[in-house]
């Protein structure tokens, strides 16, 4: 028996989006990859591992059977960015004509620069583009596990799918607004996480509220600036997926990349730092591709070029901050 929506991911986000939905009526199927913890969620009705302190709906279906999930229409992939590329090539004969793939997963793929719908695309074939939608903004996993008012954006090529999509989604707490200009969206996903960690290690340094102030502003024109090289809307920087997720990240201390930040401030080596994270920072990941996108294609990025720099080449976050503070005087540019 088919479920209302299949969400693949038992982390944080995907359990995250199965309670919220399950809490506005819908059946939820929620595939695990580990049985065994899949059969304990199924027992227990929580994720001991992720959110523990959220109780699971009993619309919520815990299985570690993909063909479960792939039976519903529609599906949320809440995997790490990382692994899509291999998960896709392995389950594409589960995936129909007819389905809709939500992707909730932000950053680039390493090596490629691609974006999450650009990977699917190029997995699955130029159809998919009408067929995958991102959803993105202000949303940390805990909070609407809780059940506190959120607002996001769902972004696609579909206006009128997108409808159906956005009333099956949208619940009394979670608000969703559908947009158009997929490539800003996600960019905005992807990059917010690499000034979260410039965030991160100005609030471990604690440089003070002007510096948070200018860094955010600065940041959301670094991010614009490289949306409108890609050929983004400058408008989607200034919504919900722009600057309302990167206020968000920047400031929200349950933000995986600002505790990054804030552990390389105390000079921790990074790979202890994510050993200690337990969880996908995917900043950390995105700094690269970022950095290595906007050498090839000549887009000023200082923000992201220092971090890189702090994350790869060895500077300390004081050297960073210098190179920052010291660069060639400029007219203010937006964009």
């Amino acid at each position: 028996m088919t479920a209302d929506l299949g969400v693949i991911g038992g982390g944080s986000w995907g359990t995250a989006m199965a309670i919220v939905l399950a809490q506005k009526g819908l059946k939820v199927d929620l595939w695990v990859r580990e049985a065994d913890r899949a059969e304990r969620m199924q027992t227990d009705r929580v994720n001991r591992k992720y959110l523990a302190k959220n109780p699971l709906p009993e619309s919520i279906r815990v299985t570690h059977r993909l063909s479960d999930v792939f039976r519903n229409r529609t599906l949320l992939l809440a995997i790490p960015l990382q692994a899509y590329r291999a998960f896709l090539k392995e389950n594409a004969h589960h995936l129909r004509d007819d389905h809709d793939l939500i992707l909730l997963s932000k950053g680039m793929e390493l090596g490629t620069h691609l974006l999450p719908t650009e990977i699917v695309v190029s997995v699955l074939g130029e159809a998919w583009r009408q067929r995958a939608f991102m959803l993105s903004g202000p949303s940390f996993a805990q909070e609407v596990a809780d059940l506190k008012p959120t607002t996001i954006v769902l972004a696609g090529k579909q206006p009128k799918r997108m409808q159906v999509l956005q009333s099956l989604l949208m619940g009394p707490t979670f608000r969703i607004y559908n947009n158009s200009d997929v490539i800003g969206v996600e960019l905005a996903g992807a990059l917010k996480n690499v000034m979260a960690i410039a965030s991160g290690i100005a609030w471990g340094k604690e440089l003070g509220h002007n510096t948070m102030a200018g860094l955010i502003t600065r940041g959301l024109a670094e991010i614009a600036r490289l949306g409108a090289e890609l050929g983004a809307e400058r408008e989607t920087f200034a919504g919900l997926a722009g600057m309302g997720d990167l206020i968000l990240t920047c400031t929200g201390g349950l933000s995986r990349n600002l505790r990054v930040g804030m552990a390389l401030a105390k000079n921790q080596s990074l790979d202890q730092i994510l050993s200690d994270l337990g969880m996908v920072a995917e900043g950390v990941h995105t700094c690269r591709s970022a950095y290595e996108m906007g050498q090839a294609r000549g887009v000023d990025l200082p923000i992201t070029n220092v971090v890189y720099a702090i994350l790869y080449e060895g500077i300390t976050p004081d050297e960073g901050l210098y190179q920052l503070m010291t660069r060639s005087p400029k007219w203010e540019n937006l964009g």
